[in-house]
């Protein structure tokens, strides 16, 4: 299953095509998870893969899409408590 992470993108990271940007650096990379909107601004991933994988996609979260201006990414590395098949959007 690998590792797990949880990351925060804070800045301009709603309805600039960053949840889409993710997902399709998370096929590229195979990490499995999801990307969403939270409700205070921010973009929350959660994602599984092999470490350097995830590194990987950590770097991608920083640079985000065109539109997107990434202010900060905070990223939390646990143990998974369940395993996600896919990489998916949460609407």
């Amino acid at each position: 299953m690998g590792e797990e992470i949880e990351a925060v993108a804070r800045g301009r990271v709603q309805g600039v095509m960053y949840r889409d940007f993710v997902r399709r650096a998370a096929g590229k990379f195979g990490v499995c998870g999801f990307v969403e909107n939270a409700p205070d601004g921010t973009v929350r991933v959660v994602a599984q893969g092999t470490p350097d994988a995830l590194k990987a996609l950590v770097e991608r979260l920083y640079r985000g899409s065109v539109l997107a201006r990434v202010e900060s990414v905070a990223v939390l590395w646990r143990t998974p408590e369940r395993r996600y098949e896919e990489f998916s959007i949460r609407y």
